[in-house]
This record gives structure tokens, sequence and C-alpha cells, in this order.
């Protein structure tokens, strides 16, 4: 069984009349042996692949796309039920024959590929429509371990944004996805709002030569999956408010309007599937201030397994103080994802203005960035930043927008722009 282990960060000294509570929570989760993990017949896999006519400019994307469906049907567990749909303005299901998943095997395998290789590019674009039949796959089996991915090179142009919205508010608790755009022709906001809404990732293949790579990678990551609809459950006194819940680490995703009431004065908060991973959330909690001295249990976290069983407990306190050394003092962890969330909005806010010729917001905006991946060590994101502005001194945020930038690497950069990096935490006790 995997186990949960929570760990929380805070500095919970507050000086007189504060009120404002902030923690970040780090949850760790450890399988056991290899003879505990789930049954293969647990965990069920839906791939959906664009078809639509531009997947056809140039061949060479379309030919990608199904070499990458075959390396994802090749990574699935023996025994994992699974399902290849077809995205055109319609959804369209390419194997098994009928509504439902097969188990893979041998057999189902090559079955599967032989259909995927007929697939021919036609069509337009409605990705609710994928959504839903996904849905209705996944509704034929029992499997609690349910994982889609899916593939799109253009902009969802035969649906209007309200009936997407609508249809993702059907879909959301049904199954994780992960998208992924090929190309540069697609929009990162509207993929963005699939897999957010999904508790899934986004991410940029820039050539089609990359999608077999990142779909063995995707689907590989699917299969260490060991326990499915976990929930973070945080308990507030009374007279509190939640502000908000957002995890932090791998990535930004903001959980607070996600909230299930689950008990007086408890709420739950989805985090999707576990393996043996380490995550980061921060929470931040309105309570009344109390009196110098004194102590209170601000908020208990909790994560929650689908049969309500607690599989792992945590504490946020607040202690109001008249010390100012002590109620000053930053908590590194805190500090850290406040930055990273920053991070994340004036990357989007500059790309934005530079896009809509705002070059005064846009210079700004970046170089905010530039300083911020520098004093966090960022390096991911300050190579991808340098590829859209030129870095006069990163330690200032002094740049100049670039005359000149690929659409891949705005792009790169935007889609990534929600990848955090933990903060280093042995630095602390030296």
């Amino acid at each position: 069984m995997t186990d949960f282990q929570i760990e929380v960060y805070q500095n919970e000294y507050l000086p007189q009349g504060a009120a404002e509570v902030n923690a970040i929570v780090t949850v760790t989760a450890s399988g056991g042996p290899v003879s505990v993990v789930p049954s293969n017949a647990e965990a069920a896999e839906v791939i959906i692949i664009d078809t639509s006519g531009s997947m056809q400019h140039p061949a060479t994307k379309l030919a990608a796309a199904k070499q990458a469906t075959n390396a994802a049907i090749d990574a699935l567990r023996d025994g994992v039920n699974f399902a290849v749909v077809s995205g055109s303005e319609r959804a369209d299901l390419v194997y098994p024959p009928r509504l439902g998943m097969r188990p893979a095997t041998a057999l189902s395998r090559e079955e599967a590929k032989r259909a995927v290789s007929a697939l021919r590019a036609d069509g337009g674009t409605a990705m609710g429509e994928w959504l839903l039949l996904a849905r209705e796959l996944f509704a034929t089996q029992q499997n609690p371990l349910r994982h889609a991915i899916l593939l799109t090179d253009g902009q969802n142009v035969h649906e209007r944004p309200k009936k997407l919205e609508r249809i993702l508010e059907t879909v959301t608790g049904s199954f994780v996805c992960d998208c992924r755009g090929v190309g540069t022709d697609w929009e990162v906001k509207e993929l963005r709002k699939i897999s957010t809404a999904l508790l899934g990732t986004v991410d940029i293949v820039a050539e089609p030569s990359g999608l077999e790579a990142d779909f063995r990678a995707m689907t590989s990551n699917a299969m260490g999956k060991e326990i499915a609809d976990v929930a973070l459950r945080l308990w507030t006194p009374q007279g509190a408010t939640v502000k908000f819940v957002k995890q932090v680490e791998p990535t930004l995703t903001d959980l607070t309007g996600r909230r299930v009431e689950s008990a007086p004065r408890s709420g739950d908060y989805p985090t999707g599937a576990w393996g043996s991973e380490s995550r980061d959330y921060h929470v931040c909690i309105q309570v009344n201030p109390a009196n110098i001295g004194d102590k209170m249990l601000a908020g208990r976290v909790s994560l929650v397994s689908p049969s309500g069983d607690v599989l792992g407990k945590g504490q946020i306190l607040a202690v109001w103080t008249d010390d100012t050394a002590l109620s000053t003092k930053i908590n590194p962890e805190v500090a850290h994802y406040t930055g990273q969330a920053e991070l994340a909005s004036v990357i989007e806010e500059g790309l934005e203005a530079q896009r809509a010729g705002q070059i005064e917001t846009a210079t700004a905006k970046l170089g905010r960035a530039v300083k911020l991946a520098h004093e966090s060590g960022h390096e991911d994101t300050a190579k991808l930043l340098a590829k859209v502005v030129d870095v006069v001194d990163p330690a200032h945020g002094t740049i100049r927008l670039k005359r000149e930038v690929a659409a891949v690497d705005a792009m790169t950069l935007e889609s990534r722009s929600q990848v955090t990096k933990r903060v280093g935490r042995k630095s602390e006790e030296d």
C-alpha cells in the first residue's frame, strides 16, 4: 500500500492584530513493494488523437502521432483497459470497434495498431466532443485509475468556448488528462483550461518527431500511479476563512474553487492519482486575531482516500507574539512559492503584452520574470526567457525585448510557465 507523509512548513508566529496564516504542506507518497501495486485491471487509458485536416500539413505530423500512439499502447501494462479515439469536429472510436475498452494483450495491441494505421486527417476541431467520448468509455469500466492523453495541433474552432466550459464541468472528476500541442498553431490557454480542470499537464511538442518519446513518458507515468481520487481535506476553526489552496509544486494549480464540503468546517480539494512522488501545496487561512501569547490550531490538513481512510495528517498553527524577531521572520518555503506564483503570472502577462505591442508593459513584466527566475534558481525558466528577451542584468531584471521572437520559443515559455522548482530546504538548516 502507498504510504503518505505530510510535513508543514510555516512561521506560526504572528504580530498582534494579524489574521493571515500561510503554510506550505508537503505531501510525499512512497509505494510499497511491487507485489502490492494494484492489479492491472484497476487502471484504464484513453488516447485521443487529433485527426483534423491540419494534421496532414505536413504529412509527417499525423504519421508521428500514429507512431506515438503505438508507443503509448506498448507502454501499457498487460491487462490495463484501453481505447483509442480520433478527434475532428466529432469524436470517433478507433479501437475497440464498439463502445467499451479492451485489456492490453499482445493481440489487442496489434489490433489497435492496425486500426490506428488506417487513420486519415480530415475535418475540424471540437475538443469537448473528444472529452465526452472519453468519459463514456471510462464509464463502461470500474477502473479507479483513469488517465487520458489528448493531442492536438490546432485551436477549438468548431466549438463555442461556453460549450467547452459546460463539457468540462460535465467531465471534471471522471478522469485525469494530460494535454499536448504539436507545432505552434494551437492555443496554450485553451489546452491549459482542459488540463487544469482534469488535473493533468500541458506542454508543447515543437516537432512531430518528439511525440513518440513524450507519449511513452506520459503513459509510463500513468502506469506508475497506485491510488486514485485522493483528496486534500482541510479543517478550519469557527470564524476562519480559507483564502486559497493551491498546488505549487511540481506545477501551479489553483484548487480553491474545487472545494467540496465534507463535514462542518471541513472541505476536500481534489489532488488526482498518486504514485511514488512528492507535491507541495500552499494553504492560506484567515483567522480571528487573538491575544499576545495565545496559540491556535488554524487548520488541520489530511489526505483522504475515496473510501474515507485518512492517509496522512498535519497541523497549521498560529501563535501571537510581541517578539518582532519571531513575527517578522519569513518562512523560506512560503516566500519561495509566493515568488514562483508571481513568476508564472508575470510571464503570462508579459507575453500577452508583447503580443499586443505594449512594449513598456512587456519589458517591465518580463524583466521582473527574469529577476524572479534568477533569485529562485529556476534555470530552466531562465533559459526559456533568454530566448524571448535579451538579458542585460538578471539580478536586477534588466532586459531588452527581442525584435523577432520565434513562435515556438514564446509558446514553450508560456506552456511551461507554471512548472515550478522546489526550494532547497537543506540550506535553511545550515
